[in-house]
């Protein structure tokens, strides 16, 4: 039988405790298990993604799959629509983030976005500007456009740094796993000079980017292997979400079967992938390389457990990475052993949902707070509040969703969460269900500190 790391463990019993039922919520009464004062905001969204506390007193949010930035107002849960993109483009909406000199008049009343859209014959992703008045956003300007898209992690956090430059994260998407498991995996491949004289950013993935607010390339980003990009740090799976705690930055980032990451990133930091998962300490990890497969990959049957690919694909060690790399800070109690069976269980029975009991818990997102971090857990519905230095965690709330992002009020008192409209995350008695309590709302819950 396997056991879940300590930190997660406890998932399938407070669940029994803080389950809330099936259909879509719309009080208390559907979360016996809630704490007083929870109250459910508004339901209905489609597939939210980014949500920002405006200085407007407004929640700012994307919609991925409508195209929407949405603005709702915390205390009724009216909603009013502030772009609508559906008619410009048919790729995801996504990233959102907000000049710091927004609402003071200032003449910068600028919100970010980061969304897909068809480039010739491809796909890609584009960041992009827009001026805010009267609770509309107008006026698209681009800022960054032809960056790598896909349908797996994507990533696309959008931060304003306090050193005035943007920060984008770029998911691997993908590469080396599941239904792309055929295609090389970009994480440790640098731009050349060439490549950033064409403005082909092909080599993107797996990065976070730092960029000037027009999208050029700052004159003190890294040079790495000689070349200076928009790159900033590279060797990263799905940073799914991305902070500043003063001037440092942070993110929390997928791990495949074990070892999701807590990252305090660094200018020009190597973080591993997709030779190393968490630390170099070859546990439950084996990179094995589906691309370089002798004799082609295509005819193979894919395994995501480490070990045991078919012996036509090249694996290595993580210790086999000489390179220099940074730690992460935390890896949230999913760092398991060798040996470990990734197999069905007596609470995931079924081969085909069994990754819901995989030690990974899913990070949906990151938020700095005066008290530490906040990361949201696809997996598990929870938000876990992380300590300063990044080491220690506690559970927040959980409930049978899956949480996408989170808010803090200005006044510090009340936590907002935004579900996922849809996908599989541990029911009330632990095992895999897709049928949530919230699909695609926002819940108010008070923060206590």
């Amino acid at each position: 039988m396997r056991t879940l790391p300590p930190a997660l463990g406890l998932v399938a019993a407070l669940a029994l405790v803080c389950s809330c039922g099936g259909a879509p919520a719309t009080g208390p009464r559907m979360h016996p298990g809630a704490p007083a004062g929870f109250r459910v905001v508004t339901t209905g969204l489609a597939d939210p993604y980014e949500m920002l506390q405006g200085p407007d007193g407004q929640l700012w949010l994307t919609e991925r799959s409508a195209r929407r930035v949405t603005r709702v107002d915390p205390r009724t849960g009216r909603r009013t629509t502030a772009l609508n993109l559906a008619a410009r483009t048919d790729g995801d909406l996504l990233g959102l983030a907000l000049h710091p000199d927004f609402g003071k008049n200032k003449g910068s009343d600028y919100a970010y976005l980061s969304y897909g859209y068809r480039d010739g014959t491809r796909q890609a992703m584009k960041i992009v500007r827009y001026t805010a008045k009267d609770g509309k956003l107008s006026g698209e300007r681009n800022i960054l456009t032809g960056l790598p898209a896909g349908d797996d992690h994507q990533s696309a956090r959008l931060r304003y740094g306090p050193d005035g430059k943007l920060y984008y994260t770029i998911g691997d998407q993908g590469a080396n796993y599941n239904a792309h498991h055929c295609h090389p995996n970009l994480a440790q491949t640098l731009p050349t000079a060439d490549q950033v004289k064409r403005a082909d950013w092909s080599a993107y993935p797996g990065k976070v980017l730092r960029m000037n607010p027009d999208g050029s390339i700052p004159a003190d980003n890294p040079t790495l292997d000689g070349v200076r990009s928009h790159v900033y740090a590279y060797g990263m799976r799905n940073p799914n979400g991305m902070d500043f705690q003063g001037t440092e930055l942070y993110t929390a980032e997928n791990g495949p079967l074990t070892d999701d990451e807590f990252n305090h990133i660094e200018k020009g930091g190597n973080y591993g992938w997709p030779n190393v998962a968490g630390f170099r300490d070859d546990q439950a990890y084996v990179y094995s390389n589906w691309s370089k497969a002798k004799g082609g990959c295509a005819k193979l049957t894919y395994t995501p457990d480490p070990g045991k690919a078919p012996p036509q694909v090249p694996t290595a060690k993580e210790t086999d990475f000489k390179k220099p790399m940074k730690d992460p800070v935390s890896t949230y109690g999913t760092t398991v052993g060798s040996g470990h069976d990734f197999g069905v269980t007596p609470v995931c029975t079924d081969p085909d949902t069994a990754y819901i009991c995989w030690p990974t818990m899913a990070p949906g997102a990151l938020k700095a707070v005066p008290d530490g971090f906040l990361v949201t857990s696809l997996k598990n519905g929870t938000v876990y509040r992380l300590s300063k230095d990044g080491k220690s965690f506690t559970q927040l709330h959980r409930s049978v969703n899956r949480y996408r992002d989170v808010a803090l009020s200005p006044d510090g008192k009340t936590l907002y969460i935004v579900t996922d409209s849809g996908g599989r995350a541990h029911g009330a008695d632990g095992t895999p269900t897709d049928r949530l309590a919230d699909p695609g709302a926002i819940l108010a819950v008070p923060y206590q500190k």
